[in-house]
């Protein structure tokens, strides 16, 4: 089992920055991919950003150039959010994928952009 624990959000102004993080425990040993999904009120999840272990990323196309995903080891992502929109306001969820490709999710984390 995998266990993932988010940290970093908040309230920001539009144009601010914030940096999320997530720490993974327990067999992380199986963990391939590593990402960022966020769910607004209303809407679906939806896929922000991933990394895999070997270090490939994928963003959605909304936050291409503003949001950066990194990893700094096996159980650490990050996620840097700079020049953020009001529409970015959302609950952040980390996400975990093991080579089975069986999901974990974190708890969440709010970020919310005021004009």
């Amino acid at each position: 089992q995998v266990q993932l624990v988010e940290s970093g959000g908040g309230l920001v102004q539009a144009g601010g920055s914030l940096r999320l993080s997530c720490v993974a425990s327990g067999t992380i040993f199986s963990i391939n991919a590593m990402g960022w999904h966020r769910q607004a009120p209303g809407k679906q999840r939806e896929l922000v950003a991933e990394i895999t272990r070997g270090g490939s990323t994928n963003y959605a196309d909304s936050v291409k150039g503003r949001f950066t995903i990194s990893r700094a080891n096996a159980k650490t992502v990050y996620l840097q959010m700079n020049t953020l929109e009001v529409e970015d306001t959302a609950v952040y969820y980390c996400k975990g994928e093991d080579w089975a490709g069986k999901d974990y999710w974190g708890q969440g984390t709010q970020v919310t952009v005021s004009s």
